[in-house]
Parts: structure tokens; sequence; C-alpha cells
């Protein structure tokens, strides 16, 4: 698919996929060698949300995060997340919060609880991060 949204060939079936570094390697049903899939280099892929294996308990699709609300521990309200960025230190989320925005990373001594129904993170915070 193109920056449009356009689908331009496919479909492909990943056969195995694993996490490498920041990226993804994978195999796909019918392409044994790398030069099959190369005119595929430089597009995304998509897949449509229904075929999708749903995100276990305390899990999110990262494209979701944009939206969700973020309070504290304690239950007060820390803000909202306007973006998520994939740096090279992990996922941060900027959140717009009541003083200012800030970068939260998106890591589990941050994040406590992922509650993907209610669109809701409850995180606790180094000292200082959100003032």
């Amino acid at each position: 698919m193109n920056l449009e949204g356009e689908v331009l060939a496919g479909p492909l079936t990943i056969e195995r996929s694993r996490g490498y570094h920041r990226e993804w390697l994978m195999s796909f049903r019918g392409h044994t060698t790398r030069e099959a899939i190369e005119p595929w280099c430089g597009h995304f892929l998509s897949a449509p949300a229904d075929t999708l294996t749903p995100p276990a308990e305390g899990e999110v699709y990262v494209d979701e995060l944009a939206g969700f609300v973020v309070e504290s521990v304690g239950g007060g309200s820390l803000g909202i997340v306007s973006s998520v960025l994939e740096l090279p230190a992990g996922l941060m989320l900027e959140v717009q919060g009541p003083k200012r925005e800030f970068l939260l990373p998106f890591r589990k001594e941050f994040v406590k609880t992922v509650d993907r129904a209610r669109r809701r993170l409850e995180v606790e915070l180094p000292e200082g991060l959100a003032e």
C-alpha cells in the first residue's frame, strides 16, 4: 500500500516472523528468496483489523495509544497521549498534561496498567517528570 492507502499488490501471507532489534524479520509463503520480495521493500504492509490476533489482557496495539487517558497510580489525571514516538531507546508517549506536555517511556517500570477497553493507562512517574 502506498501513502494514499492504495493497495499496490498482494496479498502476502506471513509464514514466520520475529523481532530483530527495532525491525522485523519475516518469511512469506511462496517467496523463498530475498530477491522475490525485493519489490515490496519500502512499502507498508497492512492487514484488516478483524484478521489480527486480539491483544492479550494488558496489551494494546501501538497505533491505538493516541487518545488514551494517562492517570497516576494514585488516581490523578496526568493528561492524554497525543502521539507515539519510536525512538532508539524505545517507544515514547507524548502526553498533553494540564500544565505542559511531557514524554513518557512506554516501559513496564512506568506504565503499570493498560486498560484497552477504557482507553486508559495507569502510570508511576519518576519524580518531577510531569511538572
